[in-house]
């Protein structure tokens, strides 16, 4: 009988699979839709003609890029700890489904559009299904990729609490260690006779929050109770919220039947690309305030000032909090003026 890991094994690699392959067929079948439509004789000839290209192009790129890149991955351990700060398989399903689903969800558009060279052609809105799959289907291999090094089974308690208590003290350990090297290594010799203990000259703040209940007993403790990989899940989807928000506004008339189509396409698949690096990369919030919130500060102001607020102010707020607080807590309270430490006696 195939062992746990085996299987484990197999039904993420089927679902990566799954998840890699199917958007790309179901916006090329969207695009060969539309295209017949603008046929004046109906004929199924272009309609299958599409299709067949784009199981054409799947099977080519599954055999010749994804396969084996994932064949090399799997069998030759020693190249993949060299990959450091980003995941090739989130690389490959960003450049090779998610940019060809826009692509031709825009040429689905641009065919409708075409179409007795009017606008009034286009629905009066635009199918939700193409868009949120090929998310959805981005969403759920990041998941996978994440959920790599948990096991399926058993329990698995949260541990960012006892994470971060755990860095603060060996933060201070640390620090009171080297002070304390530091002042044996300046003292004169008597003074390191004496045995006398010296006050410490460098005392680190702590910053002490709120107290949190804790449950052991009853229906409190079973709601209480945390799982890392449960919150994986969550933070995963409420990462993309702000991406997913921007292209349903892509789905409205006044953007869609307009040129705004192209700039809001364009930067969500740019926020997109943050998913190529790895979810602990150093590098990840500046990438997140320059991929995501600055453009879209800049696009949605523009889309509220042009065609009105078809885009919540929330979502503006969001970006622009965001990118302030980013520069603000950064890199301004590096400055001599704001660099002074300051706690809260509350």
């Amino acid at each position: 009988m195939a062992s746990g890991k085996i299987i484990k094994l197999i039904v993420f690699e089927l679902l990566e699979f799954a998840a890699f392959s199917i958007p790309t067929l179901v916006v090329m079948e969207q695009f060969a839709t539309a295209y017949e439509s603008t046929r004046t004789i109906p004929d199924r000839t272009h309609y299958w003609l599409v299709v067949s290209c784009s199981i054409a192009y799947v099977a080519v790129v599954s055999l010749l890029i994804w396969v084996p890149i994932k064949v090399l991955l799997y069998k030759k351990h020693h190249l993949y700890k060299k990959i450091t700060g980003w995941r090739p398989v989130l690389m490959m399903c960003v450049v090779l489904t998610t940019l060809p689903s826009f692509s031709f969800s825009i040429a689905v558009t641009e065919v409708q559009k075409n179409r007795n060279d009017s606008i009034d052609s286009l629905p009066d809105s635009l199918p939700d299904l193409p868009v949120s799959l090929v998310l959805l289907c981005l969403i759920l291999v990041d998941i996978i990729e994440k959920l790599r090094i948990y096991p399926l089974r058993g329990s698995q308690k949260s541990y960012d609490d006892k994470h971060i208590h755990t860095t603060s003290l060996q933060q201070i350990k640390a620090v009171t260690d080297q002070v304390r090297q530091r002042e044996e290594n300046q003292a004169p010799p008597q003074a390191v006779q004496t045995n006398e203990v010296q006050p410490p000259r460098f005392q680190v703040p702590v910053l002490v929050g709120p107290l949190e209940p804790s449950f052991h007993s009853g229906i409190l403790r079973t709601m209480s109770r945390r799982d890392v990989r449960a919150e994986l899940v969550l933070q995963s989807f409420l990462l993309w919220s702000d991406t997913i928000e921007m292209l349903r506004v892509a789905g409205h008339p006044a953007v869609y039947k307009s040129g705004w189509l192209y700039p809001v396409y364009l930067f969500s698949f740019i926020s997109v690309l943050r998913m190529v690096f790895t979810p602990k990369n150093p590098l990840l919030n500046s990438l997140g305030i320059l991929l995501q919130d600055l453009p879209f500060v800049f696009v949605r102001l523009s889309l509220i000032i042009v065609l009105g607020t078809i885009t919540p102010m929330l979502g503006l707020c969001k970006n622009v909090l965001v990118t302030v607080s980013y520069v603000y807590f950064n890199h301004i309270t590096r400055l001599r003026p704001f660099s002074a430490f300051e706690t809260s006696p509350f």
